[in-house]
């Protein structure tokens, strides 16, 4: 049997597939045109500035973490302390208490699959319309794999039933819920159940369960109708067109192929969107390339400028990486696979004024202390290095621990 292994794209900056290889050629394909003198050109620093100030990077100005998973549609959290320390970033004063407390007693967090299947924390009040923007894509996903199994509707219905019974009660960690969950199901199921990793995978793209506090190491899940109030619902086509304003406000400018890489809707079903919106949209130019932000943002985007040099240390997976399709605008083609690694794993990284200067890892240390190794791809001035450590004091301090960083040999 052939294997198809993805390639190296450099523009991707990492090993991608063909999806995202036919996204970055969608990008050249459509922003590259002749441009009139009036359509607004912007540069890349402009950009980065807009970007890194709708990201919370440029100013600390909240204490809120459903404020900022609101303003960045989503904080991307299959690594949880990596995730909480994404907000620790954002934020002044937040610990991981007051996450915790977000999340599990007052709900106005929510964890769940959401964007290209990934682990995402969002505001609550906004699970309904991502879930309807987004179900489709990701149940066909699964249902993909499902298929291999001959698993029938339903086979499906009736592990969709099971689940919820078994979360009656309240929330289950997985490998408990699973436990209960198999016998009650057909043997085409529990052949699936026994090759994935979450056996209630379906349920949670279906919008039916979301994840619950953790159990010591094992996650749990618990029924949505249980776990967060009645919300508002919402139609495909319309909560698209929502989200994708929300992703303009906090990723802008960007461009089709870049609402497609970010949220995983197929660029077939993105396109219609895209285009009941484009009249609405205004077009930049960055480098000669043609991207669209929301007309309200572009006096806002043609103001942008730094006020200093802003250096964030961003822990693994971080939302502001991962938006667009191309990645040239973050970090020299020399250094992508050091940050967008195999497997599609995502290096922490120091990022200044927007573009990704090293990358940085937690090292072994002192109980009491955090002790950071941090790889830069240039030497840097004293007073960039100065800025590294009081960035790794503050995420020290969020961790409770004196932190200590250690630059290793360029």
């Amino acid at each position: 049997m052939r294997c198809a292994w993805p390639a190296f794209s450099p523009a991707a900056g990492r090993w991608a597939d063909d999806r995202t290889l036919g996204l970055i050629r969608l990008n050249r394909q459509t922003s590259v045109k002749h441009h009139s003198p009036s359509r607004l050109r912007v540069t890349p620093q402009q950009v980065a500035a807009f970007r890194l100030a709708r990201h919370h990077l440029a100013a600390l100005r909240s204490n809120d973490p459903v404020a900022v998973c609101r303003d960045v549609c989503g904080v991307q959290a299959q690594l949880m302390p990596a995730a909480q320390m994404n907000l620790a970033v954002r934020t002044r004063g937040l610990t991981p208490a007051s996450i915790a407390a977000a999340l599990w007693r007052d709900r106005s967090l929510v964890k769940t699959l959401c964007m290209r299947q990934t682990v995402h924390l969002l505001p609550a009040a906004e699970f309904s319309l991502y879930l309807a923007a987004v179900r489709r894509s990701r149940v066909a996903a699964v249902e993909r794999i499902m298929a291999r199994f001959d698993i029938t509707s339903r086979d499906k219905e009736t592990l969709n039933r099971v689940t919820l019974e078994s979360l009656d009660a309240g929330p289950l960690p997985m490998r408990e819920l699973a436990l209960r969950i198999r016998p009650r199901v057909s043997g085409r199921v529990r052949a699936w159940m026994d090759r994935v990793w979450n056996p209630v995978r379906l349920s949670l793209v279906e919008g039916l369960i979301c994840y619950g506090p953790d159990s010591g190491p094992q996650v749990t899940f618990a029924r949505v109708d249980q776990w967060l109030p009645h919300s508002r619902t919402f139609e495909e086509g319309e909560a698209q067109r929502l989200v994708l304003i929300k992703f303009l406000r906090g990723y802008g400018p960007a461009t089709l192929g870049d609402f497609s890489h970010w949220s995983g809707i197929p660029v077939s079903d993105a396109r219609p969107v895209w285009e009941r919106l484009a009249g609405d949209l205004a077009e930049v130019t960055v480098e000669g390339r043609s991207a669209w932000l929301l007309p309200r943002d572009v006096a806002e985007l043609r103001s942008s400028h730094r006020r200093g040099t802003v250096v964030n240390l961003l822990a693994a997976f971080d939302s502001f990486l991962l938006a667009h399709a191309e990645k040239s605008h973050l970090v020299e083609p020399g250094y992508y696979k050091q940050v967008f690694r195999s497997l599609g794993q995502i290096s922490p990284v120091v990022l200044v004024n927007g573009r990704i200067t090293g990358t940085w890892k937690q090292a072994p240390g002192r109980k009491q202390t955090w002790t950071l190794s941090v790889k830069l791809f240039n030497t840097p001035r004293n007073v960039l290095r100065a800025q590294i450590e009081e960035q790794a004091e503050r995420l020290g301090a969020f961790l409770g621990r004196r932190a200590e960083t250690r630059f290793l040999p360029i």
